[in-house]
């Protein structure tokens, strides 16, 4: 069967970027995923085909050679049968998508640098512990002791499992097994050795041959001021143990910061709405706030301030982690209008408003901002 144009193989124009080239390689790579199309020579073929277009498009020097020359310039530029820009791109293109690894790792040439691994070490996994703290908590900081289980290296044992290790008779020491025929050679994890590419004849009576045990372990953390929801601390080391003398993995401490009744936070800025009185708006005055840090501050409200103002306070927000840099804090000022008057006060707000020629019939202005807010 003749070869059809690598461009409509992938179904792209020839003036198509690379990303739009890259994005219609993963579209069809994922379309014939071989645990979707088991035995499918069709499906295998158009992955096939797919590949080899991939390999030519998304190098730019053979691109040039192909629209010059044909099939003959792909071949020459060492593209077709090579895939090296497949296994290079594989992270970015297919990232996240699971079952992908084994696959490209095998096709284009990785399984076998992969396979002479498994016998080494191998890193523990990380693990995650979702802490809650108070708001004050979040901006002063503090200590906070947490309580987890991991898995350790077994003291019995020391982490070996056992004795009389021996090379895996299942995988014959790559701690993979292959699948599939023809194009496709799917591997996956041996099931006897967990990948690790040998046994123990003698496993240890303590850890059953794994070479670690699970074990309760408290902390204390320091939570470093300015922290909000999401952020995230690491501790090196503190995740489960590796194995075959891998590195530990890492805990990851997320944060979850509880909301406060009167502050409200943006990033590194806190926003306080202040209610004030109808004189105050008028005449101005000198008002005490509180701060996020405990205490208040003395701030001056200006005359004619309108209910709504906000008025800003410089480095009062929250502080940025490890620095000595601080956010800002707003105030929103609202003007309490009382419900309830005197007759003196009566008397006296209407002297006020024959002395501002307050008028019956006011004359609409312009409306400003949104009206949702």
């Amino acid at each position: 069967m003749a070869k059809r144009d690598y461009y409509e193989v992938l179904g792209v124009s020839k003036g198509a970027s690379q990303d739009e080239i890259k994005k219609a390689y993963r579209k069809i790579a994922l379309a014939n995923h071989p645990d979707t199309h088991p035995n499918d020579k069709a499906a295998e073929e158009r992955f096939k085909e797919a590949s080899e277009a991939y390999e030519i498009l998304s190098d730019p020097k053979k691109r040039s050679n192909y629209d010059q020359f044909g099939f003959a310039g792909a071949n020459d530029a060492g593209g077709a049968g090579n895939y090296s820009n497949v296994y290079r791109d594989f992270s970015d293109i297919f990232g996240g998508v699971g079952g992908f690894s084994d696959i490209f790792e095998t096709f284009f040439g990785g399984g076998a640098r992969r396979g002479s691994s498994y016998s080494s070490g191998r890193a523990g996994s990380s693990l995650q512990y979702e802490l809650t703290i108070d708001f004050n908590e979040s901006v002063m900081g503090c200590k906070k002791e947490i309580s987890f289980s991991h898995y350790v290296k077994c003291d019995s044992c020391h982490g070996t499992g056992g004795t009389g290790r021996i090379t895996c008779p299942t995988c014959h020491g790559s701690g993979q097994v292959a699948r599939g025929n023809g194009f496709f050679q799917v591997s996956s994890t041996c099931s006897t050795c967990h990948g690790k590419g040998t046994i123990v004849e003698n496993p240890c009576a303590t850890c059953h041959g794994t070479g670690t045990v699970r074990k309760p372990e408290k902390l204390v953390v320091t939570i470093p001021a300015g922290v909000k929801t999401g952020s995230r601390l690491t501790l090196r080391g503190k995740g489960d143990a590796g194995e075959n003398g891998g590195p530990d993995g890492d805990l990851f401490i997320v944060i979850a910061v509880r909301e406060d009744k009167y502050f409200v936070r943006d990033g590194q800025d806190v926003y306080l709405q202040v209610p004030i009185s109808f004189s105050q708006a008028v005449l101005g005055a000198d008002i005490y706030v509180p701060t996020i840090d405990g205490g208040d501050i003395k701030v001056s409200i200006p005359s004619g301030t309108q209910s709504g103002d906000t008025l800003r306070i410089k480095g009062k927000g929250f502080p940025f982690i490890n620095s000595s840099q601080r956010g800002n804090m707003f105030l929103r000022l609202v003007v309490n209008v009382p419900k309830r008057v005197s007759l003196k006060g009566r008397r006296i707000l209407k002297e006020l408003a024959e002395e501002l020629g307050e008028s019956e019939r006011p004359s609409p202005e312009e409306f400003e901002g949104d009206i949702r807010d």
